[in-house]
């Protein structure tokens, strides 16, 4: 029988946060930690951009700052490289790999990376459906609509999916990130493992996104299905 005052589903959560606290926490460290040592290639997170981006032909894609810390990403419409006020100006081994990770999306962009096509193209479905999801599956357990709970369901595995196609996108953005640093800037070895580091931090919070995403979705399914023995 459902019992919609008790959630024991929400066990299921925690594994998920666990990561994500861990994944946050060591992003933190790991960032803090080589924000502080300087690189011995003379770039700066601007300099750096610009260079990788006229090397590999992108000469339109603009370079722009944008306010906060870590919130450096690459805009495929606009095709503009937006650089955190805490990366644009520094010379550090944590700025730069920041810089080229973005830098590997804008390729990834150019040469039609087919699971960044992907993503691209689930977006708006898939922010739609994070946003939208929840709200008719809880409307339809109130309610009593099966119909509601399904599409809540079907909503959300989009968003899902969206998350899990993420991952190969950002992992093959370090890899082309740390390829970049080595065979165009020749970075050192020891400055590459520190980019590494940094970088391996970031793509665990991918992990745990993922992770809490397809739980929450378990979730969902468990809670349709003892909606659908009570009585």
């Amino acid at each position: 029988m459902f019992i919609p005052f008790y959630d024991p589903t929400f066990l299921l959560l925690i594994p998920a946060l666990i990561l994500a606290i861990w994944a946050q926490s060591l992003v933190s460290s790991r960032y803090s930690v080589f924000s502080k040592v300087k690189s011995a290639t003379g770039f700066t997170g601007e300099k750096l951009a610009r260079y990788l981006l006229d090397s590999a032909g992108l000469y339109e894609v603009r370079i722009e700052t944008v306010s906060g810390q870590l919130t450096d990403h690459y805009d495929p419409r606009s095709k503009v490289i937006r650089l955190s006020a805490s990366t644009y100006n520094s010379d550090s081994i944590a700025a730069l790999g920041v810089v080229a990770h973005e830098i590997g999306h804008a390729i990834q962009h150019a040469t039609n990376y087919a699971p960044l096509i992907i993503r691209n193209a689930m977006a708006g479905a898939a922010g739609f459906g994070s946003s939208f999801a929840w709200i008719l599956f809880i409307a339809g357990l109130l309610l009593w609509m099966p119909v509601l709970i399904k599409v809540g369901i079907i909503l959300f595995s989009i968003a899902v999916l969206f998350t899990l196609v993420t991952l190969p996108v950002e992992f093959d953005a370090s890899r082309r990130a740390l390829k970049l640093l080595e065979e165009r800037i020749a970075m050192p070895a020891e400055e590459l493992e520190g980019v590494r580091k940094v970088l391996n931090a970031a793509a665990m919070t991918y992990v745990a996104s993922t992770a809490m995403a397809v739980l929450q979705l378990l979730r969902m399914i468990l809670l349709s299905r003892a909606y659908g023995g009570r009585d």
